[in-house]
């Protein structure tokens, strides 16, 4: 068994793993290389391991090497889940001991596994994301009942407002509503080409639904990734006027019901941070918690990093960026956030 590097001649057989592995995800496939390379200049160290010629395991790496938020090797920054994926204990254990090579060759302060599971027992990890899955009922007015009462009638109240959901080919409608909101959130926001590498690369699979009102203007948006049955709504937000028309609760309904109409058989409504908004809104759908378990190899720091809105060391810098006016939290945000992987 060799454990090699990723290269333009494997990265078919890569994505040929990936898809048939069982325990691989959206973040595994290879294209999040060239996405993270175009748009942040970040290294990557994509390993598999291959036996006999057929690749047995993987892990995608990525170095983020930042004066603000510290020097990090992260499987995979910018994904909510990541990890090693591989055939058996051997592979998992090679591609852990490279990665740890790798970590340390390099010097940073730890190396950061986003598993789906506890991997590595010994190893400390994060208690504080959890992710929301749910399996899709076949017809669209089952999955309709099956969201609590109160949740429901929100969802119904965006309906009556007039609002319609329409798919984009472009990024610009979504940007303007991501930006908006993640600003109004205190978070600085990704560079425009990102969101337009990740269309352009995962194609069909990465999906742009815009929620409008009744004379066309922008309520909503989201970008969600389809894989293996699933569908993902990753990145979104709304306008001003989205709280007064219930336009996000509408935008994942019309998500869920189109996913549903495609065939999907899971929703998944992603990572979220115990306690706050966002975990109480998908609670509120019916979604039930279910933990991370980001585990980390401290190189040469000495505790698990906080690099988080939730931190209290950032809570300045937060209230004074909601304040910010939004071309200038666009033109700034980027620079800031290639390194919040």
């Amino acid at each position: 068994m060799n454990i090699k590097l990723l290269d333009e001649n494997t990265l078919q057989a890569w994505d040929d793993y990936v898809n048939q592995s069982q325990g691989s995800t959206f973040f595994h496939r290879a294209g999040w290389r060239e996405v993270i390379q175009r748009s942040f200049n970040h290294d990557t160290y994509y390993l598999f391991a291959e036996e006999n010629g057929v690749i047995i395991g993987i892990l995608p790496l990525v170095h983020i090497k930042s004066l603000l938020f510290g020097n990090s090797l992260c499987s995979t920054a910018f994904c909510v889940y990541g990890g090693i994926v591989a055939d058996n204990e051997e592979a998992t254990l090679a591609l852990d001991r490279k990665a740890g090579e790798i970590a340390r060759e390099l010097g940073v302060d730890y190396l950061e596994m986003r598993n789906t599971a506890q991997i590595t027992p010994d190893r400390p990890y994060k208690k504080l994301y959890v992710t929301f899955k749910k399996d899709l009922l076949d017809n669209v007015e089952d999955n309709m009942q099956a969201i609590p009462r109160k949740q429901r009638a929100m969802v119904r109240k965006g309906a009556k407002a007039g609002l319609i959901s329409e798919i984009d080919e472009g990024i610009e409608r979504f940007y303007r509503a991501y930006s908006e909101s993640v600003r109004n959130l205190g978070t600085p926001v990704f560079t425009k080409k990102y969101f337009r590498y990740l269309k352009e690369v995962f194609k069909e699979d990465c999906e742009i639904l815009t929620v409008v009102d009744s004379q066309g203007q922008l309520i909503s948006s989201v970008m969600s990734f389809y894989f293996k049955g699933e569908v993902l709504p990753y990145y979104g937000g709304g306008t001003e006027r989205a709280r007064s028309v219930q336009g996000n609760d509408f935008m994942y309904w019309e998500v869920m019901r189109r996913a549903v109409e495609k065939g999907c058989k899971v929703f998944d409504f992603g990572r979220s941070k115990e306690g706050t908004g966002s975990y109480r809104f998908k609670k509120h759908w019916g979604f039930e918690p279910q933990p991370l378990y980001y585990e980390f190899d401290l190189v040469n720091s000495k505790s698990i990093p906080d690099v988080n809105p939730l931190n209290p060391k950032y809570r300045l810098f937060i209230a004074a960026w909601k304040k910010l006016p939004l071309p200038v939290s666009q033109l700034v945000g980027p620079w800031l956030a290639k390194d919040l992987g």
